[in-house]
């Protein structure tokens, strides 16, 4: 029971750490845009930041203040990997099982 405890601790931090860094909190502007590291880091929390900005309307899934191409490259990177990868495991797992 103090496992479970612990463990549900330790996630609602990382949420709370995640959350921090969304998209449209304003710590990125015109003169200090998003740049590709950022694309990569919101690539990866864009599920997270989709639920909050249900509740919260100044949050977006996408930065709107970034330096254009690298942002954007960076954030499918993370988008692709992080989904796509989920896609092709399930694959491989389910032909691996009708052999």
């Amino acid at each position: 029971m103090k496992r479970r405890w612990m463990l549900l601790l330790a996630l609602l931090a990382g949420l709370v750490t995640i959350t921090g860094c969304v998209p449209g909190d304003g710590s990125n502007t015109a003169l200090h845009p998003a740049g590709f590291f950022w694309g990569i880091w919101h690539g990866w929390i864009a599920p997270i930041s989709l639920i909050i900005g249900l509740f919260k309307h100044s949050i977006r899934v996408y930065e709107t203040n970034n330096i254009g191409w690298w942002y954007d490259l960076g954030f499918y990177i993370a988008i692709i990997s992080g989904f796509g990868s989920l896609s092709f495991r399930r694959k491989s797992k389910k032909s691996c099982g009708s052999d």
